[in-house]
């Protein structure tokens, strides 16, 4: 019998059950609406095309909380999904849609503030006003941080117009989960769902290639960041990108000469990896302390059960498995022994000093 476990998921998706007509709203299409066409379940629309069917699990919280007790999951932190990040749009509708949708997650936590934690989302194509977003998010929603996604209209998280973003959440001591999105390759990988199955992982080793070599880490070492889905298809091909940097110096070293290995330690990963030798190679090359549960729920993408393979793997002491189901998730967020929240059996994982 496992002990009881403080089990807190870094990776869920929310949305408002409604929110305004965009295009009415900004005068041009693209934007998301939901159709509720029945009870209980709702299609996200796009200019008409169907993107996704949801379930009422995705808008009220009194079904999520519902689902969780059902699962054993004592709090969900809460994110918007990655196709609202609207990074395309017109900064200022951009910034527009981010309060909307950040309002609505901070409502939800002063409702609920002992099963749920918000993430924000800030309009990234504009330095200027994501980072006023930012600062809202943090100091007047009490938010722990943001989600952004895994590159910015085509430009990766080393560009000097997300740098300032990130500095502006490392001077804040915010929180950033990467997510991935809009998918590199997608034009190739029309079939079988490659974008989610093949392009997703792809995405976030990018995004953490841009991070690491682009000398992110080094010019703002406090910065607390984390990539979705076990860090994508990074960690498994993490020998040849430090090998590539070691052979080729003139290509990969030009930010920073310092080995990929080396920086391990100065990120964080969620579990989604559905595959427990895949995990147990997670924690033995990144630690226990450096993963936190994601199940990337209400989605069927997602773990069915949200800390059920952590649970389930006997190579996993009650230590490792405290700090992945809730003590890491705890640390990344900066809320360790914040008021109202019950951190004993999460943080019992904690490696000693």
């Amino acid at each position: 019998m496992n002990p009881p476990f403080r089990v807190i998921d870094l990776h869920t998706h929310i949305l408002p059950e409604n929110w305004p007509d965009l295009k009415d709203r900004y005068g041009y299409g693209g934007w998301v609406q939901l159709d509720h066409h029945k009870p209980c379940c709702a299609r996200m629309m796009i200019d008409g095309r169907s993107f996704r069917e949801i379930q009422s699990n995705s808008w009220d919280p009194t079904v999520r909380i519902a689902e969780c007790d059902h699962h054993g999951v004592h709090m969900q932190v809460l994110s918007t999904v990655p196709v609202m990040f609207a990074y395309w749009a017109k900064p200022e509708d951009g910034y527009d849609l981010a309060r909307i949708l950040n309002d609505h997650i901070a409502d939800v936590v002063r409702t609920f503030p002992d099963r749920f934690i918000g993430l924000g989302t800030v309009p990234m194509q504009d330095p200027d006003l994501a980072c006023r977003e930012l600062e809202r998010v943090v100091k007047q929603l009490k938010m722990p941080g943001i989600q952004i996604g895994s590159h910015v209209q085509g430009n990766n998280l080393d560009d000097p117009s997300v740098f300032a973003v990130l500095e502006a959440a490392h001077d804040l001591g915010a929180s950033v989960f990467v997510h991935p999105w809009d998918m590199l390759g997608s034009n190739r990988m029309k079939d079988y769902w490659m974008p989610w199955l093949v392009g997703m992982p792809a995405e976030t080793a990018v995004a953490l290639c841009s991070v690491i070599m682009g000398g992110i880490l080094d010019r703002l070492p406090g910065l607390k960041i984390a990539f979705a889905h076990g860090g994508g298809s990074f960690p498994f091909t993490l020998g040849r990108i430090s090998h590539g940097h070691r052979v080729r110096p003139d290509l990969c070293a030009h930010q920073t000469e310092i080995d990929p290995r080396e920086y391990l330690d100065r990120f964080y990963l969620d579990s989604l990896v559905h595959d427990p030798n895949a995990l147990e190679f997670l924690v033995n090359q990144h630690g226990s302390h450096r993963i936190a549960l994601g199940s990337d729920y209400p989605f069927p993408l997602g773990e069915t059960t949200p800390g059920e393979l952590i649970k389930s793997m006997d190579s996993l002491d009650d230590l490792q498995k405290a700090q992945l189901l809730g003590g890491t998730a705890l640390e990344f967020l900066g809320m360790n022994g914040t008021p109202g929240i019950d951190t004993s059996m999460a943080e019992a994982g904690k490696p000693s000093a």
